[in-house]
């Protein structure tokens, strides 16, 4: 990449500039009129900053342990279905540059044809996203490979029973190519808790994560379900309009957890400062979603590498001058509402 971009929003210019006007549209649009999809943006900027001086923290260490996995950074590369629109290389690419940036990444079920391809690309800590499809068969083999592979966590996707009116495919009249849809891949609209044994069971016991979580009531209902962790999302505004933001979620969701197990969160996270806001805010770590989707579109591997690498530095910097030596230093009293 030839002068590479120094954010993540010039990344999504660049984007822009590669892809057909329909892909970057799929990627980049949410749900009905996207009001939810912008404010996911805009929940960031309710918060503000009361950095700490004098702590010793220049040089900062972002790196956590998460299910038995010491990464580089609270920040994972988040599930996204049909990567190979925007490069050849796809899912398989994808896991190669969160190896290299020394993260996790976690890959869609909609790559299931390519699992090979993307057990074989990196010895990185790799992550699964699952759709329960109707066929229970297609399901558990799919399970049973993947736990085979050694894929280090399953993240439950729950939050889809049916697609959100997406206006802008709409009017592309867009379609997912046939050659990238797996034979058997779908989504069973029936899913319900007591499925969560069963997952677990099919992946050989994995963790599994649920996705799409955005209030206390259903974040009891996953503990009580078995879930290792718990993913505040709202699909990235992609399926309900009008839905509160992933981070206005996050605090009533972390504390009806109460540190039990993990709550993550994704969601209009585009730069370190977000990061550091999430954590503070009761996230264990943040997953991005359309920032690697640019990377790999402008760079292929290289590219999703580069992006995470901005995070990484924001991240750092962010940390530094709050007055954060490690991850663990960030807590609720770092950030206050904004006037």
């Amino acid at each position: 990449m030839p002068e590479p971009p120094l954010t993540i929003d010039d990344h999504e210019r660049a984007a822009r500039e590669v892809l057909p006007a329909d892909v970057f549209d799929f990627i980049a649009g949410g749900a009905g009129d996207e009001w939810t999809l912008a404010e996911n943006r805009r929940s960031f900027a309710r918060w503000m900053f009361r950095p700490r001086v004098l702590r010793g923290a220049n040089e900062p260490d972002p790196t956590i342990q998460l299910f038995g996995d010491r990464i580089s950074m609270p920040v994972i590369v988040a599930p996204w279905a049909y990567q190979r629109l925007v490069h050849a290389d796809g899912d398989v690419g994808t896991a190669r540059g969160a190896a290299a940036a020394g993260t996790i990444a976690c890959l869609s079920s909609s790559g299931f044809d390519l699992l090979d391809g993307i057990v074989a690309a990196s010895e990185g800590p790799k992550w699964w996203q699952l759709y329960v499809s109707a066929d229970r068969g297609f399901t558990a083999e799919m399970l049973a490979r993947v736990a085979a592979g050694g894929f280090r966590a399953i993240v439950w996707t729950v939050d889809l029973p049916v697609y959100g009116i997406r206006r802008r495919d709409e009017r592309n009249a867009f379609e997912i190519p046939d050659e990238l849809v797996p034979a058997g891949f779908g989504n069973d609209g029936a899913i319900a808790w007591d499925d969560l044994p069963w997952i677990r069971e099919q992946a050989s016991g994995l963790p599994v994560l649920v996705k799409g979580v955005l209030t206390p009531e259903d974040a009891e209902l996953a503990l009580q379900a078995g879930a290792d962790g718990i993913v505040v999302s709202n699909h990235g505004g992609r399926q309900l309009d009008a839905t509160t933001p992933a981070l206005g979620a996050l605090p009533d969701v972390a504390a009806a957890v109460g540190g039990r197990i993990p709550v993550l969160m994704d969601g209009g996270v585009r730069c370190g400062t977000d990061v550091v806001k999430a954590l503070a805010l009761g996230a264990a770590a943040v997953l991005v979603g359309r920032p690697a989707a640019w990377g790999l579109a402008v760079g292929g591997a290289e590219g999703v590498a580069h992006v995470l690498g901005i995070f990484r530095e924001e991240l750092e910097n962010a940390m530094a001058l709050c007055g954060c030596g490690t991850v663990a230093a960030i807590r609720r009293e770092l950030v206050v509402a904004a006037p």
